[in-house]
This record gives C-alpha cells, structure tokens and sequence, in this order.
C-alpha cells in the first residue's frame, strides 16, 4: 500500500497532537501535515512539494473558520481536487447537508474514545 499524505487543519494543539498518534497506529506509512488554522494550512498548501491526499479540517476556529476555509479549498484550481473531511466535536443536520454542498467529502467527529480515532480516520478516507 502506497504512503498517505493526510493533512490535519486545526487550531487546537491537543486535538493536532491526537490526530497524529492516531496516524501512527495506521496500517502503513502516513506523512502528516499539519496546520494551526487556515492561514497557515494556505501558506504550507502553497510551497508544498506534495499535496495532502486528504484534508481534515476543523470547523471552530479563529480567523478562518472551517465553512470558510472549505470554500476556499474548494475554489482553488490546485487545491480543489483534495477530499476534505470536517471534523467536529458537533454538526447540525444542517451543516453537514451545507458541507456537502461546499464540497467536502465527509464530516468525522471528533471521538470521546481516542482508541476509536484510527478506525474512524480508515473509515472517512474509504479504507475500512
């Protein structure tokens, strides 16, 4: 199985921090990037030398919201192609049907049991 680019967009350190523990328990290799909010997601996006297979992106947080950063994902002729995953403590009925709209690919919630991460990662990237 070829290595995963996966990148993990959210402001929340401890939340960056368990994604990636979860990565590590994949498996086979996965690179991960990471990302402390849209802003800085767009400038690694921008010089990167791969892109990311998939991006998880938070939907709560400063600056650049999730709703905002998929759009603008979602309209970047380099960007657009990537599958973006929201990932949320919580979704409305409503948002996930607007995220779908937006272009995203899914939406993960963020899980209370963290040794459940791995298997829900596999899962919202069709490999389960």
């Amino acid at each position: 199985m070829e290595q995963k680019n996966i990148m993990i967009i959210d402001d929340d350190a401890d939340d960056r921090y368990f994604f990636k523990d979860a990565l590590a328990k994949m498996p086979h290799a996965v690179e991960c990037m990471e990302a402390n909010g849209g802003q800085e997601a767009f400038e690694l996006l921008r010089k990167a030398s791969q892109l990311p297979n998939y991006i998880f992106l938070d939907i709560n947080m400063p600056l650049i919201d999730g709703r905002e950063c998929l759009k603008q994902l979602k309209s970047d002729e380099k960007l657009k192609h990537i599958p973006v995953i929201m990932y949320s403590t919580s979704f409305s009925g409503e948002s996930i049907i607007e995220f779908h709209k937006l272009g995203a690919s899914s939406c993960l919630y963020k899980p209370t049991d963290l040794k459940k991460l791995t298997a829900q990662i596999l899962e919202a990237i069709g490999e389960q």
